[in-house]
């Protein structure tokens, strides 16, 4: 490969990655092919930031007599912020990114509803990824307890879909 030809390639990646940040991207990915064996194949990717944790804090050592009313509801906040599906044992993530299908086709009945049993194997969703319909399937037997996913929503990699216990 030329020096021209490798400056231009560093340009194009420059300007890849400035497409992911203007577009708030994730990931991209091209192949460009030059000739019969020369191509070049570029993956972009970017760490979104986390979302923003609340954090409890504890009551003062010597509490006045309004915050010991309000002592059960700041015990309340530390079991919603461990309410996070994705750290559920039973939470079934993403294994990509893509859109997805709680039904195998427009119009017909879903695979799976809150309160319906599912063997190890059986299929939960559809995550449609490059034109590609890939099926999850239940990683256990046992009750979906929440669907955590609208039809037809974009989903990224890790995001939790469902939970079965």
């Amino acid at each position: 490969m030329t020096n021209k030809s490798h400056e231009a390639d560093v340009a194009f990646i420059k300007a890849l990655a400035e497409l992911l940040r203007e577009n708030d991207l994730t990931e991209l990915q091209v192949k460009r092919d030059y000739g019969d064996e020369d191509s070049l194949n570029v993956r972009v990717s970017r760490q979104m930031a986390a979302a923003p944790v609340q954090v409890a804090v504890p009551p003062a050592a010597n509490p006045a007599p309004v915050a010991a009313a309000a002592a059960p509801a700041a015990a309340a906040a530390p079991a919603a912020a461990n309410d996070d599906p994705a750290s559920h044992p039973g939470a079934v993530t993403s294994p990509m990114v893509g859109t997805v299908y709680l039904q195998p086709e427009p119009g017909a009945p879903s695979f799976i509803s809150v309160g319906k049993q599912v063997s190890e194997g059986d299929t939960l969703l559809i995550v449609e990824a490059m034109k590609t319909m890939n099926h999850i399937p239940a990683p256990k037997s046992g009750t979906v307890k929440r669907i955590l996913v609208e039809d037809g929503a974009a989903v990224e990699f890790g995001s939790p879909l469902v939970i079965v216990e």
